[in-house]
């Protein structure tokens, strides 16, 4: 790839960073530099490897950015490594752009509700001013607008767009052009940060492909979804180099744990993920079946369309749905506090074992 948006949108990109963190130096761990040495006594660390400990690494602080997980990583998303900052999960990622970009109390962040709750949780805890812009609800299900995403940012000052896509929970993907147009319009203004958390689950391209000519996108990606590696917490920010330099400043010294860190290689090898791959494959046919058999149900008011591995599904009575597939030890997301979805649950895909009792559990009559 060639270099992300040149040297004056790089320039325009950290005008986007707060005053007071743009050369800040961030915590020196004993890891930041690479020195020889067979004896390493600069970290504290203890010289004996705890009993439990059988291969006895975890002795060791670990590399803040490990480079054979950082090399693997980008040649999965197709981006160089420098544009490419590793954290835990990309719950870290979105609180990092927050706490970088926002001033507390100036800085605006626009979201697209119904959407992941950790944007607007972020800003809270941030004290950035949040702006929603709601979904619509249209017969091809919901999509984002995002010329009033644009006229949010602008009249509101925000420094930060989240575009969830596929979007979670209601399953739909913003269009390239779309991103595009929308990173063209806020050029100086925002970063259009676009969450392919479920990216794997699409056939849309990523929104990495646009970087290079719009330096102001940003992606998130996870390990955590069709990775099948949620409780590693591993994930991934795709930006301007400018931007990732700023942002691992701002980052705790030692975010990925080494056996985080060896699990996530392993899972990385060819032989790997060629099995994901066959795994995702059933999981979007196990969708497209479930969509259609969801929607014959009784009680079944509409299945939306998903790009995801989750189907959003409202029912004319919710909370009989919900405790049928309780009683039958089927457990889903309540979407009934979440706007515009008061009649919803979320089911995420499971194997076609555990479908069946999802079907099985809704088709089942309440007890006279």
């Amino acid at each position: 790839m060639s270099a992300g948006g040149g040297t004056s949108g790089a320039e325009a990109l950290l005008d986007l960073v707060r005053e007071d963190l743009r050369d800040f130096g961030g915590y020196a761990s004993a890891r930041s530099h690479a020195l020889p040495g067979e004896v390493w006594l600069n970290a504290n660390e203890n010289p004996w490897a705890n009993p439990a400990d059988a291969g006895g690494g975890n002795r060791r602080y670990p590399d803040p950015q490990p480079p054979a997980l950082r090399e693997a990583l980008a040649r999965l998303y197709g981006c160089r490594q420098d544009q490419l900052l590793i954290g835990r999960g990309s719950d870290e990622a979105i609180d990092l752009l927050v706490r970088v970009l926002c001033v507390p109390g100036r800085d605006a962040v626009v979201v697209t509700p119904p959407v992941f709750g950790m944007y607007a949780v972020s800003a809270r805890l941030q004290g950035a001013p949040l702006l929603e812009v709601p979904l619509v609800d249209g017969e091809a299900g919901f999509g984002a607008d995002l010329d009033a995403v644009a006229v949010a940012a602008e009249r509101g000052g925000a420094k930060l767009v989240f575009l969830c896509s596929p979007s979670n929970p209601t399953g739909a993907s913003v269009p390239p052009a779309d991103i595009t147009a929308l990173a063209r319009r806020l050029a100086g203004r925002a970063l259009v940060v676009v969450d392919e958390a479920y990216g794997e689950f699409s056939d849309q391209p990523s929104a990495i492909a646009l970087m290079d000519a719009h330096p102001n996108i940003a992606v998130l990606r996870t390990l955590s979804k069709a990775h099948a590696l949620a409780a590693a917490r591993v994930g991934a920010l795709i930006a301007d180099p400018a931007l990732v330099r700023v942002l691992r400043a701002c980052q705790a010294p030692y975010p990925i744990p080494t056996p985080c860190a060896e699990l996530a290689l392993a899972a990385l090898s060819e032989e790997a993920l060629v099995r994901t791959a066959a795994r995702v494959a059933q999981l979007c046919a196990e969708r497209a079946r479930m969509q259609e058999a969801l929607a014959s149900l009784p009680g079944v008011r509409r299945v939306y369309p998903s790009e995801g591995n989750y189907l959003l599904v409202r029912f004319a009575d919710a909370d009989a749905a919900f405790a049928r597939l309780l009683a039958a030890g089927v457990v889903v997301r309540d979407q009934r506090a979440a706007p515009q979805l008061g009649d919803a649950l979320r089911v995420s895909l499971g194997t076609p074992e555990q479908n069946a009792r999802v079907l099985a559990a809704l088709a089942a009559r309440e007890a006279a």
